[in-house]
């Protein structure tokens, strides 16, 4: 089972950042956290990196599910969806797949939530 769903698109980095932003909001997520992780490893380490950049997105309603039904599932939150660039408009959208994320954590009523929120997060990269 893989980790990750992931789609390359031929777009500008900002513009799959805007696309996977706005895709992200029609399935009720909004970006909680945005780590820019090329201007991270620039400050702390001095080095250069792609443009890579890590979306901490939320659904409230899923979250509030999940924490009902698992009060430690907060280490596995929020879903993490990248966007990275390899080449001049080549980028590629990856998101975590929270059935597999989850798969550990032996609660049937967790894995009901992960089930919705994975068809969702699936529909936002497709749709990228």
């Amino acid at each position: 089972m893989s980790y990750h769903f992931t789609k390359t698109v031929q777009m500008t980095f900002d513009e799959a950042i805007a696309r996977v932003t706005e895709e992200l909001k029609q399935e009720g997520f909004g970006v909680l956290t945005e780590i820019d992780v090329r201007a991270t490893l620039k400050k702390k380490l001095d080095v250069d990196f792609r443009n890579y950049r890590i979306l901490g997105a939320c659904n409230p309603p899923f979250a509030y599910r999940a924490l009902q039904a698992e009060d430690k599932i907060g280490t596995m939150l929020p879903c993490n969806v990248i966007v990275q660039e390899h080449a001049p408009g080549q980028v590629e959208v990856s998101a975590v797949d929270p059935v597999a994320s989850m798969a550990s954590v032996p609660n049937s009523r967790l894995g009901e939530v992960a089930d919705e929120v994975r068809s969702r997060l699936q529909r936002v990269i497709e749709r990228v």
